[in-house]
């Protein structure tokens, strides 16, 4: 082996031609020369140009951002080190933004040949940042201001370019020792005051620091911090107790704590035109209560993503390696925005297929009230599509896909038994969250009305208006979602639901009225368990949601309905009555707006009933009609006409045309002279049957 090397080197020798050894020596000896005389020269000269620096950083300052810079002193006090004292940054007729008694910077020096600043130790004393918006005027505007030279002309820039260099940027910031003490950061607005005051050190890639929030809490940040190999590994924890985050209190109405929170930087790459970012977030209950999103709190007892972050030149996306863990269940997740030349939406999620009891039992706490305690047996999958190019919004694709394999059952009900509604329960409704007289949903009710004594003609007109596919569908209509979508990003705003009948069954019988997020879901889940479970028969919804739905100020019900506008057993209504009927399910509080002073129904309400009547002739409900399909025939029983206001047509168009009663925040009840009482039975009345003579004259008075 030995004689081998040596033959090796001995024919390498000779290969490398002495006069390029020679001229790499004299190229090395002579930018060793360069570095030293360079290297002297700024020695030399540093306090010079440090002072030069300072000097056009002021007058930068005052120039492009209108602030006041002022340094007491600025010195080297070492090879790269330079002490700064009483720094002072004030915007021009602002409060006071940073004050810095002692800055202690040094940089490394082989970052800095190839043009990078890269800061090795830092010692920060006594210093306030000062954020104030008092009255509407910022002291941090400034950073909000766009520059003169406007870059609409400009190419657009690489976002795959502009992440990474700011990943860089910000990494290279993070020195490799830091002493922090004493630095205050303050918020200040109308209502809100906000204190930070930080004590940290990162000493041989440790981080331990305290955080006292409001001279009351503490929190801690600790970890790792290795930013020169884009490795970062810290967790946020209170001292005592929890993390809450009292700006996002008072700022959005919420209140938001936790145990823990973990922050992981593992990767950063660029090559090929794209960033990619690998990090870790997770969470230890997590508490969250905003009146949007759910009416209680919300706890989410273990969360994380492993994400991996791509960063192209016009897109940003986060890879459907990257997975959502929730508990027992895991997903994985694929989101991408692309900004330009259009802007288009991607979303998908996978969850694969899970222990469905496990899905069940990784659902935050208090988000599904009605589903707590439920038991379950086989497996579930879950899939979720959407994709929207907003050149193109009819062009929008939309698949949401709940699974079940064929072992899958319920072995228990949860808090509520889904089969409640197959026979008599007592049914509740709701007017601004206060509760109204109760209601027997069942033959002990004399209102309660049996499908089959129903009006076909309503029967068939609310179905089409409604759902027109409810004896087809299991609970959802992809293509009514889709459409509802599509309305709702052309108008900017949420005008459709795409809500079937099963979905406003189920709203109105086991939810409450209250519009969130988490009702929405639970909904949509109850939903789905009932129709892929058949607890419940086609014909059995539509008979209860015939007799529970609002039908005018506190009219439930088809027979108070059919008694309180026509004086007519729900058997006799007409099918233009049904029709009338079907146009005020979605506001049902606006149902004697329809009607003129003389009982006739408002002109405008004509085009609804042919556009209606039209549809279930197609369905073959009802024969072709020239004649607006009974509109002419429809009148407000005569002893109904006195409450009807005298209301101009647009007010009453406006009224008729305004967004669905959604949870009874709609249009307000008619305000109408007090006409005899009618005794409503009592909720021991109707439970037991007893007849209330009194009532059912009234109730003949009125039809008369």
């Amino acid at each position: 082996m030995h004689r081998l090397n040596s033959k090796y080197l001995l024919s390498l020798k000779h290969r490398v031609n002495p006069k390029h050894t020679r001229l790499a020596g004299i190229i090395a000896a002579s930018l060793l020369v360069i570095l030293l005389v360079g290297g002297y020269l700024i020695y030399t000269k540093r306090e010079a140009i440090l002072q030069h620096e300072i000097a056009k950083a002021i007058i930068t300052a005052k120039k492009t951002y209108n602030l006041n810079l002022k340094i007491g002193s600025a010195k080297f006090t070492g090879i790269t080190t330079v002490t700064f004292t009483d720094i002072s940054i004030v915007p021009e007729q602002r409060d006071s933004l940073l004050v810095i008694k002692n800055f202690v910077v040094s940089i490394k020096i082989l970052p800095l040949i190839v043009g990078k600043l890269k800061l090795s130790d830092v010692i920060l004393q006594n210093a306030h940042l000062n954020l104030t918006d008092i009255k509407g005027v910022k002291n941090f505007d400034f950073l909000f201001r766009k520059k003169r030279d406007s870059t609409l002309n400009k190419p657009r820039a690489d976002l795959s370019e502009l992440s990474n260099n700011l990943i860089n940027e910000m990494l290279y910031k993070i020195p490799d020792n830091l002493d922090m003490q004493n630095f205050l950061v303050s918020y200040t607005n109308d209502s809100t005051r906000v204190k930070l005051l930080t004590q940290a050190t990162i000493k041989n890639g440790g981080l331990t620091s305290n955080l006292k929030v409001n001279d009351s809490v503490t929190w801690h940040f600790t970890g790792t911090m290795h930013p020169g190999d884009k490795n970062i590994d810290v967790m946020l924890y209170a001292d005592k107790g929890k993390v809450e985050l009292p700006y996002i209190n008072k700022r959005y109405h919420a209140k938001v704590n936790f145990d823990n929170l973990a922050i992981k930087l593992t990767d950063v790459k660029h090559s090929s035109g794209e960033t990619r970012i690998s990090a870790y977030w997770s969470v230890h209950n997590l508490l969250v209560n905003q009146p949007g999103i759910a009416a209680n709190d919300i706890v989410v007892q273990d969360g994380a993503i492993e994400a991996n972050v791509v960063v192209g030149t016009n897109y940003v996306s986060l890879d459907s390696s990257s997975v959502i863990h929730l508990k027992k269940i895991s997903a994985h997740p694929y989101i991408k925005y692309t900004l330009n030349p259009v802007k288009v939406y991607e979303l998908k999620l996978n969850t694969g297929w899970q222990n469905a009891q496990d899905v069940f039992d990784s659902f935050p706490a208090g988000m599904f009230e009605s589903l707590e305690g439920i038991k379950a047996a086989g497996k579930l999958n879950y899939a979720f599509n959407f994709y929207l190019d907003a050149s193109k919004p009819d062009s929008l694709q939309f698949d949401s896909r709940l699974d079940k394999d064929a072992a899958f059952r319920l072995v228990q009900y949860g808090k509520t038994d889904l089969r409640k509604l197959n026979g008599p329960f007592v049914y509740t409704p709701y007017e601004h969250d206060k509760p109204m007289a109760p209601h027997i949903i069942g033959p002990q009710n004399p209102e309660y009305t049996p499908l089959d004594q129903i009006s076909p003609y309503l029967r068939s007109a609310v179905m089409t208006a409604e759902d027109p596919t409810f004896y087809k569908n299991r609970g959802f209509v992809d293509k009514a979602i889709r459409q509802s979508l599509i309305t709702d990003f052309k108008e900017h705003k949420f005008k459709r639901g795409g809500s079937t009948i099963s979905m406003q069954l189920v709203k109105n019988s086991f939810l409450t009225r209250k519009k969130t997020l988490s009702r929405k879901i639970e909904e949509i889940l109850i939903v789905w368990l009932i129709e892929n479970n058949n607890i419940m028969t086609k014909d059995r919804m539509l008979e209860v949601y015939f007799n529970i739905i609002e039908w005018g100020p506190d009219v439930y019900g088809i027979a108070e309905a059919s008694h309180y506008y026509f004086g007519k057993e729900p058997s006799e209504l007409t099918l233009g009555e049904s029709i009338f009927l079907a146009s005020i399910v979605p506001r049902p509080k606006a149902g004697l707006y329809a009607f003129l002073p003389d009982g006739t129904l408002r002109p405008g309400l004509e085009n609804y009933f042919n556009s209606l009547g039209r549809m279930m002739t197609g369905k073959g409900f009802t024969q072709a009609d020239s004649s607006s399909y009974g509109f002419y025939t429809v009148h407000l029983k005569e002893a109904m006409r006195h409450r009807v206001a005298s209301v101009d047509s647009a007010a009453a168009s406006r009224m008729l045309n305004a967004p669905p009663d959604d949870d009874n925040e709609a249009i307000p009840v008619i305000i109408e002279p007090t006409p005899p009482p009618v005794k409503k039975l009592s909720f021991i009345q109707r439970l037991f049957g007893k007849k209330d003579t009194v009532a059912q004259k009234n109730r003949a008075e009125i039809k008369g």
